[in-house]
């Protein structure tokens, strides 16, 4: 799904990720991969993210983590230090089988949910939401744009004050800033954009039981910050590097009315 472009209506509906999970084949599709038992995580890693994710977020912050999948993304924060995780997907087979995989991990929890209506959740529960792909899967849900204005006003609602809806997308501000900014929501947003860099092997130091490596021969991703103009777009003279980049919202909930 890249540039943003939708390939199929069924990313809303349970059945298709049931049906995918369950499937021991199958390309990977935006907010999680094929079945049978696989661990797939699509648009970036935690090693990638990492230190966004730790200038942003304490270890100590109760994070949402919307559309899960079989993602390891929630696995590797866990073995950095991060204390409290919920993880929420539509599929209930996903869920068990991420349940079974981490059930000695007492910071994760699992739980069944449509991201459309999270009221199982309480007012301002979240320190951090955290999405990568799924604003991006509701998007091309039968019920976009109306859907994904749901899941984005139930996050407004979860987040603390000054709380953070970190979003990871291909959505471009043009497409994403206008419905971030929908009625009862508001941001105050810093972007990113991740970009593919040459190619070298690195390896960091992390927090004791967490070591992150990437293979040699694999692109370590180059992240830069983009100054958005008044309007929230990109600058006039910015020239995007690389159509496959990922853009990162980090967006602060603003008490302002």
């Amino acid at each position: 799904m890249g540039g943003g472009e939708c390939k199929s209506n069924d990313y809303g509906a349970a059945a298709y990720w049931d049906a995918r999970y369950s499937s021991s084949s199958g390309s990977p599709a935006p907010g999680g991969g094929g079945g049978g038992g696989e661990f797939f995580d699509w648009y970036q890693t935690y090693p990638a993210l990492r230190p966004l994710l730790r200038a942003y977020l304490p270890a100590s912050s109760r994070v949402l983590m919307l559309g899960c999948g079989n993602s390891l993304l929630s696995e590797d924060m866990a073995k950095d230090g991060y204390q409290d995780i919920v993880n929420i997907d539509i599929s209930s087979v996903v869920i068990e089988q991420m349940r079974e995989k981490h059930a000695d991990v007492p910071q994760l929890t699992y739980m069944q949910m449509d991201v459309r209506d999270m009221s199982v959740f309480g007012d301002e529960s979240f320190d951090c939401v955290l999405d990568k792909g799924t604003l991006d899967a509701m998007m091309c849900a039968d019920d976009a744009p109306h859907g994904a204005s749901k899941m984005l006003a139930e996050v407004a609602r979860l987040l603390q004050p000054r709380g953070i809806y970190l979003l990871i997308t291909y959505g471009a501000p043009k497409e994403r800033v206008p419905l971030l900014n929908q009625a009862g929501c508001r941001w105050n947003i810093a972007l990113y954009i991740m970009l593919p860099s040459h190619i070298r092997f690195f390896l960091f130091t992390a927090t004791p039981g967490y070591q992150a490596k990437m293979s040699k021969g694999a692109p370590e991703p180059t992240m830069e910050e983009v100054a958005l103009t008044e309007d929230g777009q990109l600058p006039p003279d910015y020239v995007l590097k690389d159509p496959e980049s990922h853009f990162i919202y980090v967006c602060h909930k603003s008490n302002a009315a």
